[in-house]
């Protein structure tokens, strides 16, 4: 096997480890921990320490101790949060969320880093064109990383599955109080309106120490199999890895003088409130509140399932219809999806309804991802760096906020946010793609102009 094919397998089943524990804790942290909203107290910490990373901590960490390392250390953060799971407090989740927050970061930049480098070099050596390779490598890497989130999911649903009297919540037998009637602090027969039957610590354990492993094992397939690689060889990182700081950060807050940015940033935005609202809340306040705290790996695998599938089929899609059909047809997916969300009072008799509201989101969502994401290497070719900084930065933005309030306000309340600002991100998103025509529509009369003058002086 080459050696750099060989590297780029070891960074995605490695990833693949560290996602299938975080990945399946992040689902069920508004279940598990759900005493005082710790649970999405610490996934909201995790994403507003991600912002600050994003900013400061991956160019200078990168060229201290190179990209292998990086993604070693950063994994350990990671492992950090599972550790601190074990006997969940404000004192243990909160900094192990700081920690595993300022480490994911610089775990991304040097995986696309490690990625990019590896793919040129390789192209080098054999005579290709390294985008192509680049892109082989990416789509390779995605290919494996992605079903990280039906294998954790699927872990924490096996293991749960054994609690005692699973599958019955006894605690609510008429289910008044869940889906969008679900409030903080209300209780129905002093229990909890989320309440259900929890896992026996041994089985939480059991889990923890699955999910733990799992991680300490990505940290040792990428220390022990992974190839150190020699940015240097690179000068165009070497002359990215001596620029400031301060730099960096000015231009991704100077993109912000680009009106199309500040159109895009709703919808950007957009993006981490749904995913925020579907595994913070639809799995607490839905699935755990009606079927049990057992469920939600099946449905998470639903979600996930679609969304990968969809993800590839969208993307082919987009070169027929373009990216204006798929936009609304995402926006109408979630629009029918969170009304029918607002009316629906869930009940175990209605199992399948319970996998066809993530399926649907699923679907939404994977436009949301390779659309936006391609929309912003379109919309700000020249300023791709500052645009796709801009990009984690208000996405994570969107998770945070979605996080931090779900711990005050109504299930129903929630909905009326997120149809706010899905309204408002498609009509912003509306004005660029008006302004986006507006300035080819110029350019065309121009041409047309310029042609016609030229034939004149011609004649």
């Amino acid at each position: 096997m080459d050696r750099h094919l060989k590297n780029i397998l070891v960074v995605s089943f490695g990833f693949l480890l560290l996602f299938t524990a975080f990945g399946g804790l992040q689902s069920l942290q508004s279940s598990l921990n759900a005493n005082e909203g710790l649970g999405v107290a610490s996934l909201s910490i995790i994403y507003g320490a991600l912002i600050i990373s994003s900013m400061f901590v991956p160019p200078i960490v990168i060229k201290k101790i190179g990209c292998k390392w990086t993604i070693a250390a950063s994994m350990c953060c990671y492992i950090t949060y599972s550790l601190g799971n074990f006997y969940p407090s404000w004192y243990t989740l909160i900094p192990t969320s700081v920690i595993l927050g300022f480490g994911g970061a610089p775990l991304w930049a040097a995986k696309c880093t490690y990625l990019t480098v590896s793919g040129n070099q390789y192209a080098e050596k054999v005579g290709k064109v390294g985008k192509d390779i680049v892109n082989q490598y990416f789509g390779l890497f995605f290919l494996i990383f992605q079903s990280s989130g039906v294998w954790g999911n699927l872990i924490s649903s096996l293991i749960f599955g054994q609690t005692p009297g699973a599958g019955n919540n006894v605690n609510l037998p008429n289910y008044t109080h869940c889906g969008a009637n679900d409030c903080p602090y209300i209780e129905v027969n002093n229990v909890s309106s989320t309440s259900s039957k929890k896992p026996t610590k041994t089985l939480i354990y059991t889990l923890l120490g699955i999910y733990t492993g799992s991680g300490i094992l990505a940290v040792v397939l990428i220390c022990v199999f992974l190839d150190n690689i020699n940015l240097k060889k690179t000068e165009d990182n070497e002359d990215i890895k001596d620029e400031p700081i301060w730099i960096k950060i000015l231009e991704t807050l100077r993109h912000l003088r680009d009106k199309r940015q500040c159109l895009l940033i709703p919808l950007t935005m957009w993006s981490g409130f749904e995913q925020g609202f579907l595994s913070g809340d639809y799995t607490k306040s839905y699935v755990t509140c009606s079927l049990g705290i057992h469920y939600v790996g099946y449905v998470m695998i639903c979600f996930a399932a679609t969304n990968a599938i969809c993800s590839l089929l969208f993307g082919k899609l987009s070169q027929y219809t373009g990216r204006i059909f798929l936009f609304c047809f995402a926006a109408a997916t979630n629009f029918g999806v969170i009304i029918a969300l607002l009316f629906w009072e869930p009940h175990p008799n209605q199992l399948a309804i319970f996998f066809i509201f993530p399926a649907l989101w699923g679907m939404a969502d994977a436009v949301w991802q390779t659309q936006t994401n391609s929309l912003y290497g379109l919309l700000f070719e020249d300023h791709k760096e500052a645009g796709f900084a801009n990009y984690r930065l208000w996405e994570s933005m969107g998770f945070m906020i979605a996080y931090a309030y779900s711990t005050f306000l109504c299930v129903s309340v929630k909905l009326y946010i997120l149809l706010g600002v899905l309204i408002l991100g498609m009509v912003l998103y509306a004005c660029v793609e008006y302004v986006e025509h507006k300035k080819m529509f110029s350019k065309i009369v121009k041409q047309e102009s310029d042609d016609s003058l030229h034939k004149q002086t011609v004649m």
